[in-house]
């Protein structure tokens, strides 16, 4: 059974495991050195903000979403338990509490940008660079109830 609970001091740490994991797992098309540069960033980032986590019926967290002003920042699943809902109901979630969710999404994560688009996501836009500047192109998406 998954429960969506917000996260708890000292987190952080599973946060950034369940992050590496699953970068490790989808993310092929980064550069060692932009992945490096990325890691330190989210191990700053991350055990600060507040998270919400999809955890297992022995409260172990097993993947997270971040959100921001109804922006979805974040929603990461940990690779060993992908295939299980864990992400739709995280997503669900964030819905709950802010019906119109945007979200952004690595243009070459194309297995990201499926999900999304199946959750009811739609493109809303597109830039070609990333956050920071890096050539990895991003699409912008909004969840628009039909």
């Amino acid at each position: 059974m998954t429960t969506i609970r917000s996260s708890r001091p000292g987190e952080g740490e599973r946060a950034v495991e369940i992050w590496r994991c699953a970068v490790a797992a989808t993310h092929f098309f980064l550069a060692s050195d932009d992945r490096q540069a990325i890691d330190k960033m989210v191990c700053d980032f991350l055990p600060k903000v507040p998270l919400w986590f999809a955890v297992d019926s022995n409260d172990y967290p097993m993947a997270f979403m971040f959100i921001d002003n109804g922006h979805m920042e974040a929603l990461f699943v940990d690779p060993a338990c992908r295939g299980k809902g864990i992400g739709a109901a995280l997503v669900q979630h964030g819905l709950s509490l802010h019906p119109d969710m945007t979200t952004d999404v690595n243009e070459q994560n194309p297995q990201a940008l499926g999900f999304y688009k199946k959750m009811g996501f739609k493109c809303i836009g597109r830039s070609p660079l990333d956050g920071q500047g890096r050539p990895y192109p991003i699409i912008h998406l909004k969840y628009i109830d039909v």
